[in-house]
């Protein structure tokens, strides 16, 4: 991470909203945003295509070290580019995020990707989108921010969001998916899902996007993060 390059971290749980308040927040800010858990997903992803099992730890391992990946800017969105190819889309299904969930319980991967991680700390600053930011990435974040939402609401939220994209899913599936997920991230024996003891937790249910990016904005400034 560079010295003296101000992070905030923003954490919490599948539908929670944290991607689109972190990339709404990246745009006002300016700042660099990390979205970590594209890389997990691009892990799992990566394996399949090389024909590397999500049981072989050396070979996720590997994976995670050699994998070329890119993000750039698309309109409001972002785009994903893995060995050359467009994998925007694909990441964004459910068995993906299933997938991510697998790998990143295995401490050698994320292990691996620590300093991947790490190295998308750059001038002006950097919204850092995830489930450990603030308490394993980035531990000296200026900012820690958990955000959540009723099991619920995150799951409609979900639903909507593959909907739009022309993903066919099942919002009952959907519900079930998000309880075993909060289930395992937050029983993994590395880096479980849980706020870090500094962090100010926001219960999106309710709430705009809008609503929670400007509570968020007032933090950084409480925070002395503007100027």
């Amino acid at each position: 991470m560079t010295a003296g390059v101000p992070v905030i971290a923003i954490d919490g749980p599948t539908g929670s909203g944290k991607g689109t308040v972190s990339r709404g927040l990246a745009r006002r800010l300016s700042w660099h945003l990390l979205d970590s858990g594209a890389l997990y997903r691009l892990v799992a992803l990566a394996a399949r295509h090389r024909g590397v099992s999500l049981d072989d730890v050396a070979g996720l391992v590997s994976v995670a070290e050699t994998m070329a990946v890119q993000f750039s800017a698309a309109g409001d969105d972002e785009q994903i580019m893995l060995e050359g190819q467009d994998v925007t889309l694909a990441l964004r299904t459910e068995d993906a995020g299933m997938d991510a969930s697998r790998v990143g319980a295995i401490p050698e991967v994320r292990a691996a990707l620590l300093e991947r991680q790490r190295g998308f700390a750059r001038a002006p600053g950097l919204i850092a989108d995830g489930r450990d930011m603030g308490s394993v990435v980035f531990p000296q974040s200026a900012l820690k921010v958990f955000l959540t939402a009723a099991p619920q609401e995150r799951a409609l939220r979900r639903y909507k969001q593959l909907s739009e994209k022309g993903i066919d899913v099942s919002l009952a599936a959907l519900s079930r998916e998000i309880v075993e997920r909060d289930r395992r991230d937050a029983s993994r024996r590395v880096a479980p899902l849980r706020p870090a003891a500094d962090a100010r937790v926001l219960d999106s249910t309710g709430l705009t996007v809008e609503q929670v990016i400007e509570t968020v904005l007032r933090w950084v400034d409480d925070a002395g993060l503007t100027t």
